[in-house]
């Protein structure tokens, strides 16, 4: 008798522990659902210290002079 007590409680603990772990999923959906993730951070798109591309005008201006070649 104490037996078949023992794997009643186990498997209701196993059936509420499986229900509270598919609760807290749902949640976590339905909070990814309502925010919208449609602008990138600015790190993600490009490296810190990086900044936009230079001209080719711009960059012949910071090239050292008096140097080879």
């Amino acid at each position: 008798m104490e037996i078949v007590i023992t794997l009643l409680a186990g498997a209701l603990l196993i059936v509420l522990g499986t229900r509270l772990i598919h609760r807290l999923n749902a949640q976590h959906d339905a909070r990814i659902a309502a925010r919208h993730f449609s602008d990138p951070y600015p790190s993600l798109s490009r490296p810190p210290g990086h900044s936009h591309p230079r001209t080719p005008e711009r960059i012949a201006d910071h090239r050292p002079t008096g140097t080879w070649p």
